[in-house]
């Protein structure tokens, strides 16, 4: 797993937090001192919170469980997008679609029409409507990729939220809550950390800040993967080797009745 180096925590600048007047109490704790009017997040406490929560992650992702990844802000789609699609877990990167987890049933439905407009252009059918007709559905398409697009080969709720920035992503995080699932969050020194399940103080602002915290957590989500990956092969392997075993004396018994 990707360790939380300080020194690059430190080029990163993941240790700036906000003014100290937009502070929240409950960072108190996570905070090492005020500079300038800016506190200073303590790189100790952020190293020690993102190792714990990139291990939590790396034995969900072993599991063959979804973090579903949430990060609408600007400086922090491409970061997502570039750590995070390689490992194939869902994410969120244009806006929440209010009611995502608590009303999933109404998110599969868009994702079901998404896949039906894809099989109208599959079949032909699409070639046979009027050119209206052809670009409002090609504009309905365009929308739902943008919206839901990371999140269509999610069949079920994710097992795990990752947010970035836990004041912008309030209702994706108060949904989570409400159904009981794990979540893990950079979380800055004006947001309240009580809030998530496992808290990374963190600059949650600068894209450095954002893209570091993120190559670490995927680092050992991959890490969970693989060897996912090789202890279902260790198993099929060992599973070959029992049915070889017991197909052994069925092949002798044939053989002498032959004889």
């Amino acid at each position: 797993m990707a360790k939380a180096n300080q020194k690059e925590l430190l080029e990163a600048g993941v240790h700036f937090g906000h003014l100290k007047r937009k502070w929240h109490p409950k960072m108190a704790p996570y905070i090492f001192m005020e500079k300038n009017g800016i506190h200073i997040i303590d790189l100790n406490k952020t190293s020690a919170k993102l190792e714990e929560a990139a291990n939590a992650m790396k034995q969900v992702a072993k599991s063959g469980k979804k973090i579903l990844f949430v990060a609408t802000k600007k400086q922090a789609k491409d970061a997502v997008e570039s750590r995070v699609k390689p490992t194939q877990m869902p994410y969120v990167t244009e806006r929440w679609p209010g009611g995502m987890l608590t009303n999933f049933a109404t998110i599969r439905k868009a994702v079901r029409k998404m896949s039906s407009i894809d099989n109208m252009m599959k079949d032909g059918t699409f070639d046979v409507l009027s050119k209206r007709e052809r670009l409002q559905i090609t504009r309905q398409r365009a929308k739902l990729e943008r919206d839901l697009g990371s999140i269509a080969d999610l069949n079920r709720l994710p097992s795990a939220l990752f947010v970035v920035d836990i004041k912008k992503e309030h209702i994706a995080v108060a949904e989570a809550r409400k159904l009981n699932i794990p979540t893990y969050a950079i979380v800055d020194t004006n947001s309240d950390p009580t809030l998530i399940d496992f808290p990374i103080p963190a600059n949650d602002d600068a894209a450095k800040s954002i893209d570091k915290i993120l190559e670490i957590v995927t680092s050992s989500i991959n890490e969970g993967l693989e060897e996912r990956k090789v202890e279902k092969e260790k198993n099929k392997a060992a599973a070959a080797q029992t049915k070889e075993k017991k197909e052994e004396p069925v092949k002798e018994e044939a053989e002498e009745k032959t004889n």
